[in-house]
């Protein structure tokens, strides 16, 4: 979800961590787990950003591998909720565009997010104008791992912060098709945060059950397959 509604249900306030000293790597070796940062300015965090609707961003997007180099992925409902011109600016801090603006072309819904807005369809592609992958670096999208085979990081930005937060932590199984996790201060805005393991692979992507979830301590990502790996095949072409 744009994570708005759940906003609107709970007003959470976190204490966040301004340094990144205590921000976990994504994988089994090192934590603390569960604790929300201020993310850190460095090259890996450069491939997520803001989605912009005009002047305001109100979700999250993320740079992953592909032969054109210029795609993101997202919630579906991220991408599809927005009639007007979407600009995504990886990178974003606090006002600033260090890596440039690059405006939203052509949208990748799966087929079960464009019939019902089925939940377990919440994840989408789309490309940008310009090979964005050239200035910051892409992530690997992959499907079919094992959820909580490892740590993943999260990252987003919440529509009320102006620089992107950080958590890293194990997710579990909510369902067969969804998976969970337990990292605070994920409100609005954050809907669309690449889960990250620690060999640079998106392995979810923050939606899903709920548009994300209810509360802004547990989120959501629908547990990536075939109809993911389908829709990224065909993102590609």
């Amino acid at each position: 979800m744009k994570r708005t509604p759940r906003l609107a249900l709970h007003v959470v306030v976190v204490l966040l961590t301004v340094t990144s000293a205590s921000e976990a790597v994504a994988d089994d070796g090192t934590g603390p787990f569960g604790v929300t940062t201020v993310a850190a300015a460095i090259p890996q965090n450069a491939r997520v950003g803001a989605l912009f609707d005009g002047t305001q961003h109100f979700c999250t997007a993320s740079v992953v591998r592909s032969p054109h180099r210029d795609l993101i992925v997202s919630a579906a409902h991220c991408l599809d909720d927005s009639d007007g011109d979407l600009v995504f600016v990886p990178g974003y801090r606090d006002g600033r565009a260090p890596y440039g603006r690059w405006k939203v072309g052509k949208r990748y819904m799966p087929a079960g997010w464009s019939r019902a807005q089925d939940e377990d369809s919440d994840v989408a592609f789309a490309r940008v104008e310009g090979d964005v992958q050239d200035a910051v670096g892409g992530n690997r999208f992959v499907t079919g791992t094992a959820t909580g085979a490892t740590a993943v990081t999260v990252t987003g930005y919440p529509s009320a912060r102006n620089v992107p937060i950080g958590c890293t932590n194990k997710p579990i199984a909510h369902s067969r098709t969804q998976q969970r996790i337990e990292c605070p201060g994920f409100t609005g805005g954050t809907s669309g945060s690449p889960w990250v393991n620690g060999d640079g692979q998106v392995v979810g992507v923050l939606g899903g059950h709920e548009q994300g979830g209810a509360t802004a301590d547990v989120s959501y990502s629908v547990v990536l397959g075939a109809e993911a790996a389908a829709l990224y095949r065909d993102a590609v072409c």
